[in-house]
């Protein structure tokens, strides 16, 4: 809500086709530090051109922006992997739901959509949860658009208001979400998250409370910092107990008693008032989670206007590398049996620590170039690098920034950090590599070369 590929990229049936000239490339396994041409780098956008993902097309736009890299990915379901890291946090998260509440029939309360599609329409995963048509998580740089209308989804919430519109007042949603981001061992441009929504009615909040059947659910009042202008004090005050109630029995489940929690207020489109948990892991605070009180607005535009509730959600890699002492994103994506034997238990809540592969040495490449006089974002050239590097590339850091004195020109270093987590690496191999960046940034992104 709020709030990883080694060894060989598995096959996704993807065809990019144009109408002009039909191209099947279809299911191939690509090798580290294969080298592709410039049409694999992303999808062109050009007029008539056409996007087949999970057996639908959609037509091409100025919006399109995916790489080949990044559509491999999809369908890969790492959470619904068996034994697989992720899959194990997934089911010990719905064991807990699944234990703790229970509906009136002894079944359980929090129904559970772990294969929704991750294609929705930009309403879906924008105006739906009331997010500003200029806020700047719908920038092309930050995300990953078919066209203008259609998108890999960017957060599980993206399914909230369909689900609440469909009568659900208690689920969790748990998928693959997909964001362009910086290149290091804690981002990868798909990763998967979980999150949860409750709803109560008048009846379900206030009972056992001594006079509940005079407490109201609403009220028109003025939004303040702890609350939202429909909302009572006391239906706000039962909502947020409620929630930060069901996070402490969640992260105590999940990381043992004894563990110190504190909250931190915060913002986000949907929720208000929105909050988020760290937690204090081997002396150090870390954040683990969003949530917050729903905003009534959308509750309301999904048809459950008798209803209030809360959202949280969850990264699964972030607990996971938390969890398990798993020290790279990237190694979520691995098949070596090495890393994925460890994670095979008998128990889901068996204590597993992530015991290191071998580490191999690194070899690191700079490049430097004179960006263009516009439309260039460093989010472009990190996932060039991505789609050229594949899972060779370990970090990508901004090093130096110049502006010329006389032309104003500004340029940019950036220093790679290439290393396979298998074998070691030669300067000869990543070489390659490193030139195929280096034209591929002045075919594309407009820059001018310092190299």
């Amino acid at each position: 809500m709020v709030a990883s590929a080694l060894s060989r990229v598995s096959c996704a049936c993807v065809h990019l086709v144009s109408k002009a000239s039909y191209v099947s490339r279809g299911c191939q396994h690509q090798s580290w530090g294969w080298r592709p041409a410039a049409s694999d780098l992303a999808a062109p956008g050009a007029p008539g051109g056409v996007v087949e993902l999970l057996g639908k097309s959609y037509p091409q736009d100025d919006h399109t922006n995916l790489s080949r890299k990044v559509l491999s990915k999809v369908g890969r379901n790492l959470h619904n992997q068996q034994h697989h890291p992720l899959w194990l946090i997934k089911e010990r998260v719905k064991e807990h739901f699944y234990k703790q509440y229970v509906g009136r029939f002894g079944t359980p309360l929090f129904s559970v959509y772990d294969n929704l599609s991750p294609v929705v329409t930009t309403w879906q995963n924008f105006d739906s949860l009331l997010i500003p048509a200029d806020h700047p998580s719908r920038k092309k740089g930050d995300n990953y658009y078919l066209n203008r209308t259609h998108m890999l989804r960017a957060h599980t919430s993206a399914h909230q208001w369909d689900l609440l519109h469909a009568g659900l007042d208690a689920f969790i949603v748990v998928g693959d979400v997909y964001r362009r981001d910086q290149i290091d061992a804690q981002h990868y441009p798909v990763f998967h998250q979980l999150e949860a929504v409750r709803l109560f009615s008048k009846h379900e909040l206030f009972a056992g409370i001594k006079d509940g059947e005079s407490l109201q659910l609403f009220e028109q009042s003025s939004r303040s910092a702890h609350k939202q202008e429909t909302h009572t004090m006391e239906a706000m005050k039962l909502v947020e107990f409620d929630l930060k109630q069901t996070l402490t029995r969640l992260v105590t489940y999940l990381f043992g008693d004894g563990l110190e929690i504190r909250w931190v207020d915060c913002y986000f489109p949907f929720t208000h008032p929105s909050f988020e948990m760290e937690i204090n892991f081997h002396g150090e605070w870390l954040e683990v989670l969003g949530c917050g009180v729903m905003e009534q607005q959308l509750v309301n535009s999904a048809g459950a206007q008798d209803r209030m509730g809360w959202a949280f959600g969850l990264g699964l890699e972030r607990l996971a590398m938390i969890l398990y002492d798993i020290p790279d994103i990237r190694l979520f994506w691995s098949e070596d049996e090495r890393f994925l034997k460890q994670f095979r238990v008998s128990n889901i809540n068996q204590e597993v620590k992530f015991q290191p592969l071998s580490k191999y040495p690194a070899v690191i490449n700079d490049i430097s170039f004179w960006l263009p006089s516009e439309n260039y974002a460093e989010n472009d050239f990190y996932d060039l690098v991505r789609t050229i590097g594949g899972d060779l590339v370990e970090k990508v850091d901004l090093i130096d920034k110049f502006e010329h004195p006389k032309t104003h020109k500004t340029s940019h270093c950036y220093r790679i950090t290439y290393r396979h987590m298998e074998r070691t690496l030669s300067q000869r191999e990543v070489g390659h590599v490193h030139q195929a960046v280096q034209e591929a940034a002045v075919q594309l992104l407009g820059v001018e070369g310092r190299f």
